[in-house]
């Protein structure tokens, strides 16, 4: 057995010792597809992801776009981490099958077949919508901040709670 780096690793009943901190490991060449700066991680992540997806009945050159597409929607998310690279390959993934159940409905023979994948596309959008949700979270984003203090108001005077801008005009 080999790791990514070509080297070779001896098999025997003790375990193996793994290296962690190796410079030729920590390359982070592919970061913007897996999250890290491991490149065996990123590597993983992506086939993972490619192995996941649904063309199998597709063409050669067909199933290449497809895979080169997986590669580039993992890319266009921007994992930051290992944990946004999980969300980002199952929000991948999710979004294909999804489509091809949308596809399968469109082709379906019956009204029950045609029924049932629909069901299946919405459960899909629904995952998608959750792992957006988590992304966002994970990343600090969607959280309101909400100020509690005193207000005070004269007698004569009129309170605005909000934003409040100014135009330029007097």
């Amino acid at each position: 057995m080999t790791t990514g780096t070509g080297k070779k690793i001896a098999r025997s009943k003790e375990p193996a010792a793994i290296v962690a901190n190796d410079r030729e490991d920590r390359q982070g060449a592919a970061k913007g597809v897996g999250g890290s700066q491991f490149d065996e991680w990123n590597s993983l992540l992506s086939t993972q992801t490619i192995e996941a997806l649904s063309a199998d009945d597709a063409d050669a050159s067909r199933r290449q776009a497809q895979l080169r597409a997986a590669v580039f929607g993992l890319a266009g998310i921007g994992p930051k981490d290992e944990l946004e690279a999980m969300m980002a390959a199952k929000l991948v993934v999710a979004h294909d099958a999804e489509m091809d159940c949308y596809r399968r409905a469109k082709n379906a023979h019956t009204p029950a077949e045609r029924r049932e994948y629909l069901n299946l596309a919405i459960k899909l959008a629904r995952t998608s919508v959750a792992l957006v949700g988590a992304l966002d979270k994970h990343r600090g984003k969607g959280q309101q901040n909400v100020r509690v203090g005193p207000v005070h108001v004269n007698d004569s005077a009129q309170a605005v709670i909000g934003n409040v801008e100014r135009s330029g005009e007097g």
